[in-house]
């Protein structure tokens, strides 16, 4: 048991050594906010970084791999959790496709599907039959489409996520938020490869903290 101690201490040491350092490169107000009030992410203990994004923003499109490769090297406890924009009446319908794909079961796949769709196949999706028909052809029934695009859920989970941008205050997508305290925005951050750099250093500094 004292070894096991003497581990954790040691690795708690160390990855406070590590916040220290970035403390001095990422600066608090210059290269990322803190939120005041917090934003409400859920009541698990896991470290909840969320990403605001739209299926139309080129930006989005480009970062969605960066995103993907940089989730798969988190540390257990740490979760990444995608949340559309919602500033009109378009993004309503293309966050109403998100929170679809993920009540059907089917995010993984249709997920890169809509990127794809609005950014190679050109195509702009604003309309239910639009939608209905890209659910279709990845395999998705036009009687289950219909009846999840209705559901009380899906509406209330893209009420959910507009109220979560909002309270987050951002200006652009995409935007990253950790664990409801701290929001990082491409144009303070620089790039988004610094984007994934701060949000990494304020994982640790969250993790260190408890």
């Amino acid at each position: 048991m004292t070894g096991i101690r003497q581990t954790v201490a040691m690795l708690v040491l160390i990855l406070s050594a590590v916040v220290a350092v970035a403390e001095d490169r990422w600066v608090e107000g210059q290269h990322y906010q803190t939120l005041t009030p917090t934003v409400a992410v859920g009541r698990g203990s896991d470290v909840v970084v969320t990403e605001f994004f739209w299926y139309g923003c080129g930006h989005c499109y480009t970062f969605e791999p960066m995103l993907t490769a940089w989730g798969k090297q988190l540390p257990e406890g740490v979760v990444v959790q995608p949340s559309p924009a919602v500033w009109n009446d378009p993004m309503r319908m293309h966050a109403k496709a998100y929170y679809i794909a993920e009540v059907l079961g089917v995010k993984e796949t249709l997920h890169p599907v809509i990127f794809d769709a609005m950014h190679v196949q050109r195509e702009r999706l604003v309309s239910r039959l639009e939608l209905r028909d890209l659910f279709e052809d990845n395999g998705v029934e036009p009687a289950q489409f219909d009846k999840t695009f209705d559901s009380f859920g899906v509406d209330s989970q893209v009420r959910q996520a507009d109220a979560r941008a909002r309270s987050a205050k951002i200006s652009g997508t995409p935007s990253l938020m950790v664990a409801g305290k701290y929001l990082i925005e491409t144009r303070a951050a620089g790039s988004q490869t610094n984007m994934l750099e701060i949000a990494r250093f304020l994982i640790d500094k969250e993790l260190a903290a408890r």
